[in-house]
């Protein structure tokens, strides 16, 4: 009956040269791929400031003006602004739910 295959034989450490005799180079291809499809059309959404601060906390997502829901991420400033959510934005009523502000 034969012995099965030493798994350390191609092992460089046990190279009858001593250890480290030889190093191996393993190429991969990288592809260029967007982190999310529609990524060149995105825009900065409004959402209430509490609701953002709530989702760095806790992970969970918010909803904008438009109705997109989504978990913030990126820095809005690089975007422009979504042009559905700054027409109700101006349709809003002034002064809306801050307490110190005129009606």
């Amino acid at each position: 009956m034969s012995m099965p295959p030493d798994p350390f034989d191609n092992d460089p450490m046990r190279a009858p040269g001593g250890p480290g005799g030889s190093t191996a180079t393993i190429e991969r291809e990288e592809l260029a791929q967007e982190v999310e499809p529609g990524d060149r059309e995105r825009f900065s959404h409004y959402v209430r400031k509490e609701k953002i601060m709530e989702s760095a906390l806790t992970g969970d997502p918010v909803i904008a003006l438009c109705g997109k829901v989504w978990t913030p991420g990126r820095d809005p400033q690089k975007f422009p602004v979504c042009p559905d959510c700054k027409a109700i934005y101006d349709g809003l009523r002034p002064g809306g739910d801050d307490p110190g502000s005129k009606k």
